[in-house]
């Protein structure tokens, strides 16, 4: 892959986890959730794009934000990461998950669907980074915990794997999920 093709993937998953989660207080029409999301049709379903920013991943880097097969909604992973140059707390660290997990609540409401409807998440911790203070318990406890903000149950499965790195440099956490979207006929 080449530098600027890297440099620019690092930067979209920065920006979808840190710029977001950066300012508490920002609305979704702030942090670049159209009136109506991009719903593309494809096979057996459509291609869901809920901002701006996942038309430009989903043109420059081929990616859906979220896609629908069926009744079954497959959300692209997110990255919790810290701003480069920074080493993160808990608290800080929980800063960045809730942008993330505000992504992910933006592309579940862009396809119709909702955190109960949230079946499986698969979560990709790298557990041992310079950009964290904490180690896998800690790491593992905010995501727990951040999850539990905008999850109240019924619980999803959930399948969660230690890695090496991520896209972004200082990505700390990838969050994935997959979730069955009542009411959505083929």
């Amino acid at each position: 892959m080449n530098r600027m093709l890297t440099a620019a993937l690092a930067g979209a998953a920065l920006f979808a986890s840190s710029a977001v989660g950066a300012q508490e207080t920002m609305t979704l029409t702030q942090v670049g959730a159209p009136a109506e999301p991009l719903r593309i049709p494809s096979s057996g379903g459509e291609i869901v794009l809920p901002a701006p920013r996942d038309k430009r991943a989903y043109d420059d880097m081929h990616f859906a934000a979220g896609r629908r097969a069926g009744q079954t909604l497959y959300i692209s992973g997110v990255i919790a990461a810290a701003p480069p140059g920074k080493t993160l707390d808990a608290e800080g660290y929980k800063v960045q998950l809730r942008g993330a997990f505000r992504r992910i609540e933006n592309t579940l409401k862009a396809a119709g669907a909702g955190w109960d409807d949230v079946v499986m998440i698969n979560s990709f911790h790298v557990w041992q980074s310079p950009h964290f203070s904490g180690g896998r318990d800690e790491n593992f406890r905010a995501v727990s915990e951040v999850k539990d903000e905008f999850m109240k149950g019924p619980h999803p499965a959930w399948t969660a794997v230690g890695t090496s790195g991520l896209l972004a440099d200082t990505g700390l956490v990838e969050i994935q999920m997959i979730a069955h979207v009542p009411g959505k006929k083929d």
